[in-house]
């Protein structure tokens, strides 16, 4: 009788605890973040090294779209390695393609584009982003899962 009790209590709080391992509700569509601009045209200045916004704060299985927009003023090769890592991919549109695959290293924006990444994360911490080449101009950030 006591090892039935032990194994119902564990159980439970296996189950119980299991709750709290993600604080988002993948049955809502995803959400629709703020887009990432590199570079930047206004009628007064060309700004090849803008970067906008630089952080972002996340919740853990919640789903989110994020769109990556590249001005074409410069080659802009979007980094967050060890961000990429911890997400499930769930799709990448970018040109009209809608790609589906398990994992991502770079984005590379040669010229005018963007990119938009349909993702889940899955481990919380602190993961930095940035333009390859460009970090010291300006062009960092950090993505926060909690």
């Amino acid at each position: 009788m006591k090892a039935i009790m032990k194994s119902v209590v564990c159980a439970s709080l296996l189950l119980s605890s299991s709750m709290v391992w993600s604080a988002g509700d993948l049955a809502q569509r995803p959400e629709r973040l703020q887009p990432i601009e590199l570079g930047k045209l206004t009628e007064t200045e060309l700004l090849d090294y803008y970067m906008q916004p630089k952080e972002y704060t996340f919740v853990t299985g919640q789903s989110y779209r994020l769109k990556i927009q590249a001005s074409g003023l410069k080659e802009y090769a979007f980094r967050a390695p060890d961000f990429f890592e911890s997400i499930y991919i769930r799709k990448i549109e970018a040109g009209g393609v809608e790609i589906k695959g398990v994992g991502l290293s770079e984005l590379e924006f040669e010229d005018v584009g963007e990119a938009e990444i349909f993702f889940v994360p899955v481990r919380a911490g602190e993961f930095p982003f940035y333009v390859k080449g460009h970090e010291e101009r300006g062009m960092a950030g950090v993505f926060k899962v909690e």
